[in-house]
């Protein structure tokens, strides 16, 4: 399986969050399918996550959350992918946006804040990422949902199946979403 080397560990450490597999299948506590689904996905959900925060370890929490929070859901099976990935974007942007408080708070106190380091930070510069990130996160939640999921690898159908929406409405949404991210990034530049 792709990516077993990465999920078997990470599949451990969720069984031993939510407090081990047989315990919650004995108690009825957590759905039957749920070990498939994480199998599948996991990946995917790690990936959506990692883009928005910029950090495989912070995409990884939010992976385990976004499963513990499907694992007590009643969503069905063939609709868990969609599920989990828009989860996944909503917790990322979530916490996306509380580190954004909190790096305020820490600078209004003098503390420094922590910088989590980023492979991507080889080709393009710290700062920009930072930037991309903390406009992404003062966009309205739906563009800033589609866009991640857009440039997640979702196609158009899938991102409308995922948040329920038009396959029109996603790409108008994309299309906006693009827009407002490039004045959040250039404020001063003339609109297109």
């Amino acid at each position: 399986m792709r990516h077993e080397g990465r999920t078997a560990p990470a599949l451990a450490a969720f069984a031993a969050r939510r407090g081990g597999a047989e315990r919650a299948h004995r108690t009825g506590e957590v759905r039957d399918d749920l070990e498939q689904v994480f199998r599948a996905d996991y990946p995917r959900v790690v990936g959506v996550a990692a883009r928005v925060l910029g950090s495989r370890d912070q995409a990884e929490d939010v992976a385990q959350e976004v499963f513990l929070a499907f694992g007590r859901s009643s969503v069905p099976m063939q609709e868990a992918g969609g599920w989990l990935t828009v989860a996944a974007a909503h917790t990322a942007l979530n916490l996306l946006r509380s580190g954004r408080r909190r790096s305020a708070r820490e600078e209004a106190a003098g503390g420094e804040p922590t910088v989590v380091p980023d492979v991507a930070d080889a080709v393009i510069s710290r700062d920009e990422h930072s930037r991309v990130r903390a406009a992404l996160a003062r966009l309205p939640r739906k563009q800033a949902v589609v866009l991640v999921l857009r440039h997640s690898g979702l196609s158009y159908a899938d991102v409308a199946a995922a948040l329920d929406m038009s396959v029109g409405s996603v790409g108008t949404t994309v299309r906006r979403a693009e827009s407002a991210l490039r004045k959040e990034l250039n404020p001063d530049a003339s609109s297109d």
